[in-house]
């Protein structure tokens, strides 16, 4: 075989093991192997094959670190996603790992962004500082949910202040649902301890990325939000144009249509009729549609040059769901833009900079 022969590598990936299938460029499968999850296994599998590596496996846990580990060692790194197909055949960890490589092969696969490994330190305290915030929110309804089990109301935040702990905790007559309760008051204080510290390690390692001043400077993008952006999409350049970067957010509108064309007097023209919509794509990043939301709902709410576009847009006779979708379209292509030219945010300039 010609050290300049494709191998086309595709893996199925577990806890302990890789199943690995080795197929040619004429399509016939040249090895299949197990091998450990380990690096040092991993890299002698493909310093003994030859010629130019083309490496495939699915998304999933240890998919980053697999990425990292094989990038030095292959000509082409492919992450892959291939949730939502059907399933009508047999399936094993052979089956699939062959059926990946094929797909390999023939250049079908759709990559998913596993580069910028500088700012894996930033992803991780930002999901740290996401994690509690989450498991915090958790804990409080579930404070609540003690108490309206058994008809106590909880209005507001005065049931989780620890002066009137003693108080709440005296209204639960069940010896075991105070102590429950007493222990859901342990668990929020240790908590609410960490998140400032997991906050401020976030935000401070996300300052020293290069886009961080220009997405502050975007109205209703604070500290935690532009510390998302920075961890998730870590550069602009990942989108081509801003509808791009609409779908990755999950605002880009989906639509159907059918029987798009007909003959008229022995002519082909294409009907008037327009695609029907589906609502939003599904397949998307749902922390940033979370963030660029959070903003365009924000902005709806306060004076400024952004809510005076949303109420243009109401008064126009868009629905107000709308018109914040539009606002929020208008937010993240204004992000997109700024942060490829490294420009603060002018609002005299917002049409420009905007939709």
């Amino acid at each position: 075989m010609k050290e300049t022969a494709n191998q086309y590598v595709a893996l199925d990936v577990h806890q302990a093991t890789l199943v690995v299938s080795v197929r040619e460029e004429n399509g016939s499968v040249r090895m299949r192997a197990t091998v450990p999850t380990e690096q040092k296994a991993i890299v002698d599998l493909l310093r003994g094959l030859s010629g130019r590596i083309h490496v495939a496996f699915e998304e999933g846990t240890q998919s980053q670190w697999l990425h990292d580990v094989i990038k030095p060692h292959a000509e082409r790194v492919v992450v892959c996603n291939l949730r939502g197909q059907s399933e009508t055949t047999n399936k094993s960890d052979r089956l699939d790992a062959d059926r990946l490589s094929e797909l390999l092969r023939l250049g079908s696969l759709k990559a998913v962004y596993h580069g910028a490994s500088e700012l894996t330190t930033v992803k991780e305290l930002m999901r740290s500082y996401v994690n509690l915030v989450e498991d915090s929110t958790r804990v409080m309804l579930r404070i609540k949910a003690l108490f309206r089990a058994r008809a106590i109301k909880t209005p507001g935040a005065a049931v989780y202040s620890p002066a009137q702990r003693k108080e709440w905790l005296v209204k639960l007559e069940n010896r075991g649902a105070r102590a429950r309760a007493a222990s859901l008051y342990e668990e929020l204080d240790v908590l609410q301890e960490l998140r400032p510290k997991a906050k401020a390690a976030m935000i401070a390692e996300a300052r020293r990325q290069s886009g961080w001043k220009t997405l502050l400077s975007i109205p209703f993008l604070g500290p935690i939000r532009v510390s998302t952006i920075l961890a998730i999409i870590a550069t602009p350049w990942r989108f081509r144009t801003k509808r791009q970067l609409w779908s990755y957010v999950g605002l880009a509108v989906v639509t159907r249509s059918s029987a798009d064309e007909e003959f008229v007097d022995g002519k082909l023209r294409r009907r008037k009729r327009g695609p029907i919509t589906r609502g939003l794509n599904r397949n998307h990043n749902p922390r940033l549609k979370e963030v660029f939301k959070g903003a365009a709902n924000a902005a709806a709410c306060t004076p400024g040059p952004l809510k005076e576009k949303y109420e243009k847009s109401v008064a126009g006779g868009v629905r107000e769901e709308m018109a914040r979708l539009t606002l929020a379209r208008t937010i993240t292509a204004i992000a997109l833009r700024l942060w490829k030219k490294g420009e603060l945010w002018d609002p005299s300039k917002l049409t420009m900079q905007g939709t």
